[in-house]
């Protein structure tokens, strides 16, 4: 196959491969582009002749990608986004704009961050609206990909250390992180619990009945791989995807329960609860937004990804 003269490749093919990619159609792909089908054939035969590859057949009512496309798509995919986004800034306007943003966070972080990301709206942008989604991964990277959200907050370890490692090696990477804030997660039970006043060993904790609050649902966390790593295990007998119904659950049960210590203050049932230290190490916990890198240059989200972190600030200073 002769070597690509990219000095003599028309740019305008490679937007044609991108929503024929992103369409499976060549019917939708045209509509989209404003051209005709013929045009947009044109535009694959000549990609086609340029790169020695059929790129996309037709599969039933729809187009399907060969493996040098699919290899190729994200690429040429995110190159246009970042040349759209050079080219043709959009300026955004706090005080005019009337943009939505979608947040992906779980209930203990949005209860922290929401009351100062209002104020800033309420302020500063009144015609901005917020969602805010239930985290119900620790690994948001397909929610980002896929825009169904904007913005993740939360406890990412093993995205954060994939992504450190990647730029580390010197590959590309599709996302990009912020530190916010460090958090620190505490044993929690009700006042008048048979461990209340007691010293909380790990053979006493590891014996209790337990309540894990799980995003996905599955009755292991990062809790129980510390314990793992001594050679322990704790009973684990429900399991809940928010931080609040822990809090309401151990209130009136004899369940313990592990949850970020600032949260506690926000549930409104503080003073029903006893703190204690864990009696044992964990890992730091680090809270972090991360988003696609897509959308690293655009000055609405470089406004949303401000505002998070003055929200962040103001929340753990106050």
């Amino acid at each position: 196959m002769n070597p690509i003269n990219f000095r003599t490749l028309d740019l305008n093919l490679l937007r044609v491969f991108d929503e024929v990619m992103a369409e499976r159609s060549l019917t939708r792909a045209a509509r989209n582009l404003s051209l005709t089908q013929p045009a947009v054939s044109n535009a694959l035969r000549r990609l086609r002749e340029t790169l020695g590859d059929e790129l996309v057949k037709r599969s039933g009512q729809g187009m399907a990608p060969t493996p040098r496309a699919v290899t190729l798509w994200p690429s040429v995919s995110e190159a246009l986004r970042q040349l759209q986004a050079s080219l043709a800034p959009s300026l955004f306007e706090p005080a005019t704009a009337s943009s939505t943003f979608v947040l992906a966070m779980a209930d203990a972080t949005a209860a922290k961050l929401m009351p100062g990301l209002v104020d800033i709206l309420e302020h500063e942008a009144p015609g901005v609206s917020m969602r805010v989604l239930p985290l119900i991964t620790r690994d948001p990277r397909r929610l980002l990909d896929e825009e169904t959200a904007d913005l993740a907050v939360g406890y990412f370890p093993s995205v954060v250390a994939d992504l450190t490692a990647r730029e580390q090696s010197g590959e590309a990477v599709a996302f990009s992180q912020l530190r916010l804030y460090d958090g620190e997660y505490v044993c929690v039970m009700r006042k008048g619990h048979p461990l209340a006043g007691e010293a909380l060993t790990l053979e006493r904790f590891c014996a209790a009945r337990h309540m894990l609050v799980s995003f996905s649902g599955r009755p292991y966390g990062f809790i129980d791989e510390s314990l793992a790593a001594l050679g322990a295990k704790r009973h684990v007998v429900l399991t809940v995807n928010q931080f609040f119904t822990a809090g309401r659950v151990v209130a009136t049960s004899n369940l313990l329960t592990v949850l970020p210590r600032h949260f506690v203050s926000v549930t409104g049932i503080a003073e029903q609860l006893v703190l204690k230290a864990l009696p044992f190490d964990v890992s730091p916990v680090h809270v972090d937004a991360v988003w696609h890198s897509r959308s690293e240059q655009q000055s609405a989200h470089i406004w949303l990804r401000r505002s998070v972190q003055r929200a962040a600030e103001q929340a753990f200073t106050v």
